[in-house]
C-alpha cells in the first residue's frame, strides 16, 4: 500500500493535479476589476464615465450559506463515519472549486474574524450575517467535530492540499516553535483593525490572486512560493501562518467528537505517524515515567508563577515597538515619506506624497494625526505583547503536561483530519476483512 506521504504516488494521485489545473482553467473566470485607489482628478472639468457595479445576490447569499452548512456536515460524516480518504479529498477538491475559484475567495471564514473584530471596535461598522454565518459556523462545527472545516471546506486549505503530493515532515522542534507564528500573526490583524490600519489578511492573502485571476506581483509571487513550499510541506500557510486557524485549534482541543486513527485498540505500529505530515499524532507514552511526579508538580508551578511575568515582559516590549508597529498605518507612512521629502532624505516623490500636496492640508495636521496613531499603538503593542506572553505561557504549561497515552492519537488541536492516516492502520484492514463479504468496506 503506497502512501501519501511516501515519495511514490498513489493510481489517483495523479487524478489529483488533472483536477486542480482543470480547475483553473476551466472554471475559474477573471474576477471583475476593482479600484484599489481612487480616481484621479482633472481640472479641465472632465467627467469619468460612469461605472457599472453590479449589487450583491441575494440568492447567490443565501446559496453560500447552504453550500457551507452541506459541505461542513459532508464533511464531518466523511471523517467521523465514512473515514475514507478519496471522499474527503473530493469534497476538498469542490470546495476548492466552489469556494476558491467560482466565489473568487469570498466570503472567507479566514478574513471574516478581521470584519467581527472591527464590528466590536467600532460600533458604526455593520458586520453582514453572512460574515458572521462564515465566522461561527466553522468554530461551532470545531467544537462538535473537530476541524472538519481544515479537511475539505476551506479553499485556502483546499488548494494546499491538492498540491501536497510529495509532502516530508518537519522536525518536532521547528514545528512547534513555529506555531507561535500564527498566534503573532492573529494579534498583528486584530490590531491592524483596532487602531484603522486595515485588513493585513486579506491584503496578504497569497491565494486570493489566483481565485479572482488577477493580483499584485509581489503576491502572486509570494501565492506561487507558497504553493511550491506545499508540494513538499504540506499546508504551510494553514499551519504555519493562518490566523484563525489558531481558532479553531482552541475549539478542536474541546470537541465532543473527533476523527481516531483507528476503530479499536491501537496495536502500536506507528505507521499512522509514518503517514501523517503534520506531526499531528502523539505516540505512546512510554510505561516508566520519564520523571517523578514531585518533579513534574514542580515545574508546572513554577510556569504558572512565571505566567504573569511574561505578561507583563511581552506587554512591556509590544509597547516599546510602537514605531515599528505603527507603520502598518498608512496615515502614519505618509506623514513620515512628508517629512523625509521635506528633510532631503529623498529625491523623489510619490502619487501619495502629490495628492497629499495637492489637497492644500497643512503638514502639521498630518503629523499631529500621526503622533495620535502611533499612542494608540503603543497601547495596542502593550496587548499584542501581553497576549503572546500569555499564548506562551500556555504554550509551555500544555508541554509539560504528561498526558499518558497507551497507543497513537490524533493531536486534537493540529489535527486537520484529513484522513490521510485511516488507511494505514492495520486494525482498521483486519476489521474490514472480518466482515461478510456483502459489507465488506473497501477503505479507500
Amino acid at each position: 500500500m503506497i502512501s501519501d506521504f511516501r515519495f511514490p504516488i498513489s493510481d489517483w494521485m495523479g487524478t489529483r493535479f488533472l483536477c486542480f489545473f482543470a480547475a483553473i482553467l476551466f472554471i475559474a473566470t477573471p474576477a471583475q476589476a476593482e479600484f484599489r485607489f481612487p480616481m484621479p482628478e482633472f481640472e479641465t472639468g472632465y467627467q469619468h464615465p460612469p461605472v457599472y457595479t453590479p449589487g450583491p445576490s441575494n440568492a447567490m447569499v443565501g446559496w453560500d450559506i447552504v453550500v457551507l452548512f452541506a459541505a461542513l456536515t459532508l464533511a464531518a460524516i466523511f471523517v467521523l463515519k465514512r473515514r475514507k480518504r478519496r471522499e474527503i479529498f473530493l469534497l476538498t477538491l469542490f470546495s476548492l472549486i466552489y469556494f476558491g475559484f467560482w466565489r473568487n475567495g469570498c466570503v472567507c471564514a479566514v478574513g471574516s474574524l478581521q470584519n467581527i473584530a472591527a464590528g466590536l471596535c467600532d460600533s458604526s461598522y455593520g458586520v453582514p450575517l453572512t460574515v458572521v454565518i462564515f465566522f461561527t459556523a466553522p468554530l461551532i462545527f470545531a467544537l462538535l467535530f473537530g476541524r472538519v472545516f481544515c479537511a475539505a471546506v476551506c479553499p485556502l486549505g483546499a488548494v494546499q492540499e491538492a498540491v501536497a503530493v510529495r509532502p516530508v515532515k518537519v522536525p518536532p522542534a521547528v514545528e512547534k516553535g513555529l506555531s507561535i507564528v500564527p498566534v503573532i500573526y492573529l494579534g498583528l490583524a486584530l490590531l491592524s483593525v483596532a487602531t484603522g490600519s486595515g485588513f493585513i489578511i486579506c491584503q496578504y492573502d497569497p491565494f486570493v490572486g489566483f481565485f479572482r485571476m488577477g493580483a499584485s506581483f509581489s503576491l502572486l509571487v509570494f501565492g506561487f512560493f507558497m504553493l511550491l513550499t506545499g508540494i513538499f510541506v504540506a499546508r504551510p500557510y494553514c499551519r504555519f501562518l493562518c490566523p484563525y486557524g489558531v481558532l479553531l485549534n482552541g475549539c478542536s482541543k474541546l470537541s465532543r467528537y473527533h476523527a481516531t486513527i483507528t476503530p479499536s485498540d491501537c496495536i502500536q505500529c506507528g505507521l499512522c505517524s509514518d503517514a501523517c505530515p503534520y506531526n499531528a499524532i502523539n505516540g505512546p507514552t512510554p510505561a516508566a515515567a520519564p520523571e517523578s511526579r514531585k518533579k513534574g508538580a514542580y515545574r508546572l508551578g513554577l510556569l504558572i508563577l512565571l505566567t504573569p511575568l511574561m505578561i507583563a515582559l511581552g506587554g512591556g516590549i509590544g509597547g516599546l515597538l510602537k514605531e515599528p508597529l505603527s507603520r502598518m498605518n498608512p496615515t502614519v507612512r505618509l506623514a513620515e515619506r512628508i517629512a523625509g521629502e521635506e528633510l532631503g532624505r529623498y529625491t523623489t516623490t510619490t502619487i501619495e506624497t502629490d495628492a497629499f500636496r495637492a489637497s492644500d492640508t497643512p503638514n502639521e495636521t498630518l503629523y499631529a494625526e500621526a503622533v495620535a496613531i502611533k499612542e494608540k499603538f503603543r497601547t495596542g503593542g502593550m496587548g499584542l505583547g501581553a497576549f503572546i506572553g500569555l499564548m506562551i505561557a500556555c504554550r509551555l504549561i500544555a508541554v509539560s503536561i504528561l498526558r499518558k497515552r497507551t497507543g497513537y492519537e490524533p493531536d486534537r488541536g493540529t489535527c486537520l483530519s484529513c484522513g490521510r492516516c485511516f488507511k494505514y492502520c492495520p486494525v482498521k484492514s483486519r476489521c474490514a476483512e472480518s466482515q461478510p463479504s456483502g459489507e465488506h468496506d473497501q477503505n479507500d
